[in-house]
């Protein structure tokens, strides 16, 4: 009866300590914890893109960086937001990717490797001429319709200056950064 009242027991404190660990890092959202959990993961991912990522306030999302786009031969405006993603995306760069149609709302493509995740912005819903991410895939995607609801799987990276029927008949991107 020792040995059951003694398994009961640890038994009973790891589900406590494992419930209170779970609580503590779920409810725990201060900005003092940003930093370190955003270093951390960030330079395994992406070291030459992310230094700037490690600021808690986000600021740095606010600053696009102006890319060339080239839409099946024709160039296009666009840019990239400030996002730890789109930065990601821009160390890649240049890309040329090929494209294929997606629920007829996007055109989609998979870069060479996946791009970062961490600190990503608010979600939103994507709009036509969204460059965006979709993490559990790792696939680029670019919206020739609006999108559905927002969603924290998909990251809008920025935006191309392009019509419709320009971007929904899209084969081939060529992304490079703006000189």
């Amino acid at each position: 009866m020792t040995t059951f009242t003694l398994g009961r027991a640890l038994t009973t404190t790891t589900t406590v300590g494992v419930l209170l660990l779970a609580a503590t890092a779920c409810s725990d959202d201060s900005p003092e914890q940003a930093p370190a959990t955003t270093g951390t993961a960030t330079s395994s991912s992406a070291p030459a893109s992310t230094p700037a990522s490690a600021s808690p306030s986000g600021s740095d999302r606010s600053t696009e960086m102006d890319i060339r786009v080239t839409i099946d031969g024709q160039e296009v405006e666009a840019t990239l937001n400030g996002s730890p993603a789109a930065r990601d995306l821009a160390s890649l760069l240049p890309l040329t990717l090929d494209l294929e149609d997606f629920h007829g709302t996007e055109r989609i493509a998979d870069p060479p490797r996946k791009l970062t995740t961490d600190n990503a912005p608010e979600p939103q819903a994507p709009k036509t001429g969204d460059l965006t991410y979709y993490a559990p895939w790792g696939n680029l995607a670019i919206f020739y319709k609006d999108g559905p609801a927002a969603s924290s799987d998909l990251l809008v990276l920025g935006h191309i200056d392009a019509d419709t029927d320009q971007l929904s008949g899209a084969d081939r991107i060529t992304i490079e950064v703006a000189s």
